[in-house]
């Protein structure tokens, strides 16, 4: 049997949208055995009741990209989902169970596959590298796509940052948080962002939370994806107010995440009041980054 434990990700951290993510201590775990024949998923934890039980559950789909890439053929499989990232959240539920897919059946098929190639076919099958990147290696990665391939880079975490994150009750799909936006954006928003994201790399590289304020403000995303989650403007300026350092929306939605080194119950209080205050139920956690990206814990 192959056990896979994969982290959630945060993406964009605010202005550095599709090209920043970051690793989290909240993980699912993908359990993965060869059978006699026909496929056998068994799912218990986060949205245990929407996963596919069938062809279409998205961490057989990545397997079977693997096997095909490596021609390698179970006669059957059987699946065991162990979540706790919550699904349509904006923390990497699709990723984690692509990654968790792609890795374990990799490692079923003999470990034919690279890093560079693991990576590489995770982002072809979620469309986009930057919460695969960091779910594989963990930390906080950049990554970008250039001349048809897949460049990136791991910054590891300051020491101290924590992340407190509240995670509305609703879902949102990327495809609808991605509709809303935008086709072009000025000349100004574009400049804007470029210098927050330039700002923030170099932050977080140097340890410098003190800058994470100005750094992740955002002008390409956040502002359109707002109308999507209710009270989402009135959540980041509590935040900030109660001593975060940095607060952002994670990834599409509908999760906001603050980056702080302290103040982490009075943040979580503040962030989960202000949501209810406009008619929002959430769950807020404490999480550390991960420094370290999927791996497996069982090989036999």
């Amino acid at each position: 049997m192959i056990r896979v434990q994969v982290p959630a990700t945060t993406a964009n951290l605010g202005p550095g949208f599709d090209c920043l993510g970051m690793a989290l201590e909240l993980y699912n775990i993908v359990e993965m055995l060869p059978t006699p024949g026909g496929l056998t998923i068994e799912a218990t934890g986060e949205g245990a009741s929407e996963i596919q039980r069938d062809g279409s559950n998205l961490v057989y789909q990545a397997a079977q990209r693997v096997f095909r890439q490596v021609d390698y053929h179970p006669d059957g499989l059987k699946l065991r989902l162990i979540n706790q990232v919550p699904v349509a959240r904006g923390l990497g539920s699709s990723t984690a169970a692509i990654v968790g897919g792609v890795i374990a059946a990799n490692l079923l098929a003999g470990g034919r596959l690279s890093l560079k190639e693991i990576i590489s076919l995770a982002s072809s099958v979620e469309g986009h590298p930057d919460n695969i990147a960091p779910a594989v290696l963990g930390g906080i990665v950049v990554s970008v796509q250039a001349d048809g391939d897949l460049k990136h880079l791991k910054i590891q975490p300051p020491p101290g940052l924590k992340c407190v994150v509240a995670v509305p009750d609703f879902p949102l799909v990327t495809k609808v948080s991605r509709d809303i936006l935008p086709s072009q954006v000025s000349f100004q928003d574009a400049v804007f962002n470029v210098g927050r994201v330039a700002l923030l790399v170099a932050a977080l590289q140097q340890g410098d939370l003190s800058m994470l304020g100005t750094a992740m403000e955002d002008h390409l995303h956040q502002s359109f994806r707002s109308v999507l989650v209710p009270g989402l403007k009135k959540v980041l300026a509590a935040a900030k107010l109660a001593g975060a350092r940095g607060v952002t929306l994670s990834g599409a939605g509908p999760a906001v995440i603050a980056f702080t080194d302290s103040n982490f119950d009075l943040i979580a209080q503040v962030m989960g009041d202000t949501f209810r205050q406009n008619g929002v139920k959430s769950k807020v956690m404490v999480l550390k980054p991960s420094p370290i990206g999927a791996r497996a814990l069982e090989i036999k």
